[in-house]
């Protein structure tokens, strides 16, 4: 236990050139066990969809305020494939003191274009959540109704890498910190894109950071391949943006399909 924590806490012994460090990703792991079997008793369903090795995208809905759906995907990952995923975070999150040290380790890299496609390029899976910002910021009264998908930029960033994409839809994590409204004023102060208010946030003070015990499902879809269009198809505007809005359509419905066999959001 003792180990775990110097190695949790410590600087890193061994990261690749993104900061990954795969010694503090398994210290860490039995903490994210925690959550997955115990806090968020987690269902994944549709794992023999990943692929066992190559290059491949995870592109998943977003919610939560806090992005623990990335964890919870990548820990489904882990546990029924063997793989580890690479998650593109909005840049402000690595700003944060500890935290952005702790997503960095964690194999999370900054959102760009050019960051998805060379981690594409070196074979790894890479998982983006195509709702960004919005997704997590959405309030409470629009749970479980996805964002849209803005201009399509992973899809173009898959076509280019001849990477296969795997959608992938996420229920439980709308519920863990339930936006009522924001304060814009001190988000801007802080350099956030946006501070929540919910039930236990700020009235409990740190101990409303603690997310609430959903219970959570996440299903893998079978892969879209998409390499009979070829790279020069990310060019071509329409056929983007058509992909990109037939794969918001799947996800949006195995949503509904997982909110209909959860049952219960706390049971």
């Amino acid at each position: 236990m003792i180990g775990r924590l110097r190695t949790i806490l410590g600087p890193p012994a061994d990261e690749d050139a993104w900061g990954y460090d795969e010694r503090f990703v398994r210290a860490s792991q039995p903490l994210l066990d925690l959550l997955y079997d115990r806090w968020w008793r987690v269902t994944a369903t549709g794992a023999e969809h990943l692929p066992a090795s190559g290059r491949a995208m995870i592109a998943a809905n977003h919610a939560g305020v806090v992005p623990w759906d990335g964890a919870m995907v990548s820990t489904a990952v882990r546990r029924h494939n063997g793989r580890d995923t690479r998650a593109l975070v909005l840049n402000w999150a690595f700003q944060l003191p500890w935290a952005g040290t702790a997503i960095r380790r964690g194999g999370g890299v900054p959102a760009s274009p050019a960051n998805a496609r060379r981690l594409l390029e070196e074979d790894h899976l890479v998982l983006v959540f195509p709702e960004g910002a919005k997704g997590i910021s959405k309030p409470f009264s629009e749970r479980y109704r996805l964002e849209r998908f803005g201009r399509g930029g992973f899809v173009a960033t898959a076509l280019r890498a001849g990477a296969p994409i795997v959608p992938c839809a996420v229920v439980g994590s709308e519920e863990i910190h339930p936006k009522l409204a924001e304060a814009p004023g001190v988000a801007k102060l802080l350099g956030m894109p946006y501070l929540p208010i919910t039930p236990t946030f700020p009235l409990l003070g740190p101990l409303g950071a603690v997310p609430l015990p959903s219970r959570w499902r996440i299903e893998f879809c079978p892969p879209i391949d998409l390499s009979a269009y070829g790279p020069e198809a990310a060019s071509d505007r329409r056929l983007v943006l058509e992909l990109t809005d037939a794969i918001r359509e799947q996800i949006q419905a195995k949503v509904y399909e997982n909110l209909i066999k959860r049952e219960g959001a706390f049971l």
